[in-house]
Protein backbone atom coordinates (compact mmCIF):
# COMPACT_ATOMS: atom_id res chain seq x y z
CA UNK A 1 0.00 0.00 0.00
CA UNK A 2 1.45 3.36 -0.98
CA UNK A 3 1.62 6.36 1.35
CA UNK A 4 -0.98 8.08 -0.80
CA UNK A 5 -3.50 5.24 -0.44
CA UNK A 6 -2.92 5.16 3.33
CA UNK A 7 -3.70 8.89 3.49
CA UNK A 8 -6.93 8.36 1.49
CA UNK A 9 -8.02 5.65 3.96
CA UNK A 10 -7.37 7.93 6.90
CA UNK A 11 -9.35 10.75 5.30
CA UNK A 12 -12.38 8.45 5.36
CA UNK A 13 -12.50 8.65 9.15
CA UNK A 14 -15.48 10.63 10.33
CA UNK A 15 -14.37 13.99 11.64
CA UNK A 16 -16.05 13.19 14.96
CA UNK A 17 -13.95 10.04 15.43
CA UNK A 18 -10.65 10.85 17.07
CA UNK A 19 -7.82 8.63 18.20
CA UNK A 20 -5.63 9.74 21.08
CA UNK A 21 -2.59 7.95 22.42
CA UNK A 22 -1.43 7.77 26.02
CA UNK A 23 2.21 6.72 26.32
CA UNK A 24 2.62 5.64 29.94
CA UNK A 25 6.02 4.85 31.46
CA UNK A 26 7.66 4.09 28.14
CA UNK A 27 11.37 4.22 28.86
CA UNK A 28 12.97 4.39 25.39
CA UNK A 29 13.14 7.69 23.53
CA UNK A 30 13.55 5.58 20.37
CA UNK A 31 10.18 3.90 20.95
CA UNK A 32 8.61 7.28 21.66
CA UNK A 33 10.04 8.65 18.42
CA UNK A 34 8.82 5.69 16.38
CA UNK A 35 5.34 6.01 17.91
CA UNK A 36 5.26 9.72 17.04
CA UNK A 37 6.11 8.92 13.41
CA UNK A 38 3.38 6.26 13.28
CA UNK A 39 0.91 8.60 15.00
CA UNK A 40 1.57 11.22 12.34
CA UNK A 41 0.94 8.66 9.59
CA UNK A 42 -2.30 7.61 11.30
CA UNK A 43 -3.47 11.20 11.97
CA UNK A 44 -3.67 10.67 15.72
CA UNK A 45 -5.37 13.72 17.25
CA UNK A 46 -3.06 14.03 20.25
CA UNK A 47 -0.48 12.12 22.25
CA UNK A 48 -0.35 12.35 26.04
CA UNK A 49 2.96 11.51 27.74
CA UNK A 50 2.55 10.24 31.30
CA UNK A 51 4.77 8.79 33.99
CA UNK A 52 8.44 8.79 33.06
CA UNK A 53 7.90 8.62 29.30
CA UNK A 54 10.55 10.90 27.75
CA UNK A 55 9.69 13.83 25.51
CA UNK A 56 10.11 13.08 21.80
CA UNK A 57 13.55 13.90 20.46
CA UNK A 58 14.12 15.41 17.01
CA UNK A 59 16.67 12.66 16.39
CA UNK A 60 14.16 9.85 16.97
CA UNK A 61 10.82 11.39 15.96
CA UNK A 62 12.38 12.87 12.79
CA UNK A 63 10.19 15.97 12.99
CA UNK A 64 6.88 14.18 13.68
CA UNK A 65 6.77 15.89 17.07
CA UNK A 66 6.10 19.13 15.15
CA UNK A 67 3.02 17.71 13.40
CA UNK A 68 1.38 15.67 16.16
CA UNK A 69 -0.05 17.64 19.05
CA UNK A 70 1.29 16.35 22.33
CA UNK A 71 1.13 17.17 26.00
CA UNK A 72 2.75 15.95 29.19
CA UNK A 73 0.21 14.98 31.85
CA UNK A 74 1.59 14.26 35.30
CA UNK A 75 -1.34 12.29 36.71
CA UNK A 76 -2.62 9.51 34.41
CA UNK A 77 -5.65 8.87 36.66
CA UNK A 78 -6.71 12.50 36.29
CA UNK A 79 -6.11 12.32 32.52
CA UNK A 80 -8.35 9.24 32.25
CA UNK A 81 -11.06 10.98 34.32
CA UNK A 82 -10.82 14.10 32.16
CA UNK A 83 -11.04 12.11 28.92
CA UNK A 84 -14.00 10.04 30.14
CA UNK A 85 -15.85 13.27 31.02
CA UNK A 86 -15.75 14.23 27.34
CA UNK A 87 -16.89 10.76 26.23
CA UNK A 88 -13.51 9.39 25.17
CA UNK A 89 -13.42 5.60 25.47
CA UNK A 90 -10.23 4.45 27.29
CA UNK A 91 -8.64 1.38 25.69
CA UNK A 92 -5.52 -0.43 26.92
CA UNK A 93 -3.32 -2.46 24.59
CA UNK A 94 -2.17 -5.24 26.91
CA UNK A 95 -2.21 -8.99 27.41
CA UNK A 96 -4.83 -9.80 30.03
CA UNK A 97 -7.46 -12.43 30.75
CA UNK A 98 -10.10 -9.73 30.21
CA UNK A 99 -8.65 -8.59 26.87
CA UNK A 100 -10.36 -9.04 23.50
CA UNK A 101 -8.58 -9.58 20.19
CA UNK A 102 -7.81 -6.17 18.68
CA UNK A 103 -9.39 -7.31 15.37
CA UNK A 104 -12.74 -7.93 17.08
CA UNK A 105 -12.87 -4.66 19.01
CA UNK A 106 -15.37 -2.09 17.71
CA UNK A 107 -14.99 1.39 19.22
CA UNK A 108 -18.22 3.15 20.20
CA UNK A 109 -16.82 6.64 19.71
CA UNK A 110 -13.52 8.48 19.97
CA UNK A 111 -10.87 6.57 21.87
CA UNK A 112 -7.64 6.98 23.81
CA UNK A 113 -5.29 4.02 23.43
CA UNK A 114 -2.91 3.43 26.34
CA UNK A 115 0.49 1.93 25.55
CA UNK A 116 2.58 0.87 28.52
CA UNK A 117 6.09 0.08 29.63
CA UNK A 118 8.21 -2.09 27.36
CA UNK A 119 8.87 -4.68 30.08
CA UNK A 120 6.09 -4.43 32.67
CA UNK A 121 3.25 -3.28 30.43
CA UNK A 122 0.27 -1.57 32.06
CA UNK A 123 -0.38 -2.08 35.78
CA UNK A 124 -3.49 -3.94 36.98
CA UNK A 125 -4.82 -0.88 38.85
CA UNK A 126 -4.55 1.17 35.67
CA UNK A 127 -6.19 -1.58 33.58
CA UNK A 128 -9.20 -1.44 35.95
CA UNK A 129 -9.74 2.19 34.93
CA UNK A 130 -9.99 1.29 31.25
CA UNK A 131 -13.25 0.74 29.39
CA UNK A 132 -11.76 -2.10 27.35
CA UNK A 133 -8.50 -4.03 27.03
CA UNK A 134 -7.36 -5.29 23.64
CA UNK A 135 -4.48 -7.58 22.71
CA UNK A 136 -2.54 -8.67 19.64
CA UNK A 137 -2.23 -12.45 19.31
CA UNK A 138 1.29 -13.86 19.59
CA UNK A 139 2.23 -17.01 17.68
CA UNK A 140 5.98 -17.23 18.35
CA UNK A 141 8.01 -18.03 21.43
CA UNK A 142 8.27 -14.40 22.61
CA UNK A 143 5.34 -13.09 24.62
CA UNK A 144 5.22 -9.55 23.30
CA UNK A 145 5.96 -7.16 20.46
CA UNK A 146 7.98 -3.99 20.64
CA UNK A 147 5.65 -1.23 21.89
CA UNK A 148 6.13 0.90 18.77
CA UNK A 149 5.36 -2.06 16.49
CA UNK A 150 2.26 -2.94 18.54
CA UNK A 151 1.16 0.71 18.34
CA UNK A 152 1.32 0.66 14.55
CA UNK A 153 -0.62 -2.59 14.25
CA UNK A 154 -3.36 -1.42 16.64
CA UNK A 155 -3.64 2.11 15.20
CA UNK A 156 -4.19 1.03 11.62
CA UNK A 157 -6.72 -1.62 12.66
CA UNK A 158 -8.60 1.03 14.64
CA UNK A 159 -8.64 3.27 11.58
CA UNK A 160 -10.11 0.40 9.55
CA UNK A 161 -12.83 -0.26 12.13
CA UNK A 162 -13.81 3.42 12.28
CA UNK A 163 -14.21 3.39 8.47
CA UNK A 164 -16.30 0.20 8.34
Amino acid sequence: MSALSIRKDILLLRKSDKIYLILHNIRSVYNVGAIFRTADAARVSKIFLTGYTPDPAQKTALGAEKFVTWERYLDISRLIRDLKKIKIQIIALEQSKKAVDYRKFRPRFSIALILGNEVRGISKPLLKKCDKIIYISQYGKKESLNVSVAAGIALFELIRTFRD
